[in-house]
């Protein structure tokens, strides 16, 4: 029995290890691109607006392939479709690597997003199906940290490996890291056998489950929504592109809403969005990565515009805020094992809200060194909020939805960081352009569009505050109650 146990514990180390190491190339592709897209047009000759699309593909697929992939988590092999997903990723960044022209960069890009959409799915499932409740706080805050570690590490790879070797090399990284993952993929995540009750057996049998309907009215709806705010922001919200966008996004999650009641086998059950606590979960999720990547949008433009520090400096100002939060989302996950989810993430939430406010009282034009002291008060919060949630997220879900479940939350928490940004960017633009007085009555410093914009992250934060009061008070072994 200590043989099997000791065989257990080495599984779930290679699990950890294979899921976490995804994660973080998952993240690195989208976030050391955005270093290099200016060498990628000078390379082809492309305006922004095209090359634009290099993320703009990327970001669209991603979104619509959690939601899906998480569904498939619930209905066939974690392992088999994870490795795939790993598969994808690898051939679409040797697309990329190999392309001669941005037409075919941009189709490699999107072959990739349809890879890496799988990772932060059916990692988080294989974690939830893997391990029992109350024993899964310190894995989730594992994987946590490798986003925040992914978010920090990929502009500076970016940057470093552009120089020396070309912004190719960067792709053909991606395709060794993730075809060396593909046999511990196989070896380590659930199988086929080792879901739920009613998880099918094999591929066929898991495809006649699999609501297509379903399944693609609510991707195309998140899909579309994230179109919508990132055209916004580019051509302005009331362009119809924009605003159209907005309404074919909210007929597919009405046509959503009606299929998974109408349906025999629905892409979920109606029972899920009747889950209080994991609705506060997903709520909560949304509009904290809203309030917290809004901010790692306003921050640069601050200490750019306002400050006046070069690149070096303000990635001086951002950089222990990205350690932070790598260091503690592992700790806060154990904790909220420990002493349950609501608590920690409730005093995390009050911690980042204050921060946030603190930004928009009195650090919008003041020193970097104020601008600093926000920055990092506001990642020990989102440390203390980020996998406790997702731990109190997958701890609300059966096993036999855990999949769907926690796509659907990462499709929350992933909008949620897309929204922000342009939102609060938008923000900024239209208050910079007012010339009022700031709306923070405790404002102190020279700059008070940036101010309002702070404040408008500051009640994204008060929403999630109040949406937690919902989650689940302690997660064990057997806890079924609020």
């Amino acid at each position: 029995m200590a043989a099997e146990e000791r065989a257990g514990q080495r599984n779930t180390r290679l699990l950890l290890v294979v899921v976490v190491t995804a994660i973080l190339i998952s993240v690195l592709n989208q976030t050391f691109v955005n270093v290099v897209v200016p060498d990628i047009r000078a390379d082809y000759g492309a305006t922004q607006g095209q090359a634009g699309w290099v993320i703009t593909g990327y970001l669209l697929v991603f979104a619509v392939g959690i939601p899906l992939y998480g569904r498939v988590a619930d209905l066939y092999s974690l392992s088999r479709t994870f490795a795939l997903g790993l598969l994808l990723l690898a051939a679409g960044s040797l697309a990329c690597a190999l392309a001669p022209s941005l037409p075919l960069l941009v189709s490699g890009r999107i072959l990739q997003a349809a890879g890496a959409s799988a990772i932060p799915a059916l990692g988080f499932a294989a974690v939830a199906k893997a391990l029992p409740e109350g024993s899964r706080g310190m894995a989730l805050g594992l994987l946590s940290s490798s986003v925040g570690a992914g978010a920090a590490i990929g502009p500076v790879l970016g940057g470093v490996v552009t120089g020396l070797a070309g912004w190719h090399a960067l792709f053909f990284l991606t395709v060794l890291l993730s075809a060396l993952l593909i046999p511990g993929a196989l070896y380590a995540l659930p199988g086929a056998t080792d879901g739920g009750s009613r998880k099918p057996t094999s591929f066929v049998e898991a495809v006649q489950h699999f609501d297509v309907p379903g399944g693609l009215s609510l991707a195309l709806s998140a899909g579309l929504a994230l179109f919508g705010v990132t055209q916004g922001q580019v051509v302005g919200f009331s362009s119809p592109i924009s605003w159209g966008s907005f309404v074919a996004s909210g007929l597919l999650a009405g046509a959503f809403a009606w299929r998974i009641r109408a349906a025999s086998d629905p892409f979920v059950t109606p029972h899920l969005f009747r889950n209080r606590a994991f609705l506060a979960a997903a709520v909560t999720g949304f509009f904290m990565m809203f309030a917290n990547v809004g901010s790692y949008v306003l921050v640069p433009l601050l200490l750019s515009e306002v400050n006046g520090l070069p690149a070096t400096g303000i990635g001086l100002v951002l950089a222990p805020g990205a350690l932070v939060v790598a260091v503690l989302s592992p700790i806060a996950g154990r904790l909220s094992d420990r002493f349950g989810p609501r608590t920690l993430v409730r005093v995390g939430l009050v911690i980042f809200g204050l921060s946030m406010f603190s930004l928009s009282a009195f650090a919008a034009g003041a020193s970097a060194v104020a601008v600093a002291i926000g920055i990092l008060g506001q990642s020990v919060g989102f440390a203390m909020v980020n996998s406790p949630n997702a731990n109190a997220a997958a701890a609300s879900l059966s096993r036999d939805e855990s999949g769907v479940g926690l796509g659907i939350y990462q499709m929350l928490f992933f909008l949620g960081g897309g929204f922000g940004p342009a939102v609060a960017a938008t923000f900024l633009a239209i208050r910079q352009g007012g010339g009022s007085g700031a709306l923070n009555p405790l404002f102190a410093a020279s700059s008070t569009s940036f101010s309002d914009a702070f404040l408008l992250l500051t009640a994204a934060a008060v929403v999630a505050l109040v949406s937690a009061s919902g989650l689940k008070r302690t997660i064990g072994k057997g806890d079924k109650g609020a």
